[in-house]
């Protein structure tokens, strides 16, 4: 698949066929793929949990704040993802905060957007869960004191096609030189 084809064509699913199994060589391509994300300095900080257990899955769906549109999915999904992020890494220079930036969200990010591009090549769907009790997470899934849960995103097989939804113009989203007032609506 393309590039640009790939990006275009990722949605963001949360129905999953329920029948089939994401196998072990496709979902280690995936984690390849988010690997190989740029990370501040190379600190490479994110970490992946993979959650096949139908309790545990049950138990992270009970994590995403109320009314979350992905909570059926983190339940039903063959396979959760749980990324989490080294602490203190990201945005660090010999060991001490460059800025007041969380660069380690957008490290953490970064790897998702390659997950979710992968996943979407090889034929497989995710959505990207964020609005979540990340400490609760953090506790169930034991990860230690140092490192900090960013999101997760259920894996399987698409159970429908997914239509794109609109896009803004670009007209719409850019500015030359310098900020344009046309930005903020």
């Amino acid at each position: 698949m393309e590039l640009l084809e790939a990006i275009k064509g990722r949605r963001s699913i949360r129905k999953y066929d329920a029948d089939r199994n994401v196998p072990g060589e496709v979902l280690d391509a995936l984690l390849d793929a988010a690997r190989w994300a740029p990370s501040w300095a190379n600190v490479q900080p994110v970490r992946f949990i993979i959650v096949r257990d139908a309790g545990r899955r049950k138990a992270l769906a009970s994590c995403l704040s109320a009314g979350n549109p992905a909570t059926k999915a983190v339940e039903t999904a063959p396979i959760t993802v749980v990324f989490a992020a080294a602490l203190g890494k990201s945005g660090c220079y010999k060991g001490k905060p460059c800025d007041d930036k969380a660069w380690h969200l957008f490290d953490a990010g970064l790897a998702m957007q390659n997950f979710c591009l992968a996943a979407h090549a090889f034929g497989l769907g995710a959505v990207i869960c964020g609005n979540m009790d990340y400490r609760k997470i953090a506790g169930q899934l034991g990860v230690p004191d140092g490192f900090q849960v960013v999101a997760m995103t259920p894996l399987g097989y698409p159970a429908q096609e997914a239509k794109a939804p609109p896009r803004r113009e670009i007209a719409d989203l850019k500015s030359d030189e310098i900020w344009s007032p046309r930005l903020e609506k």
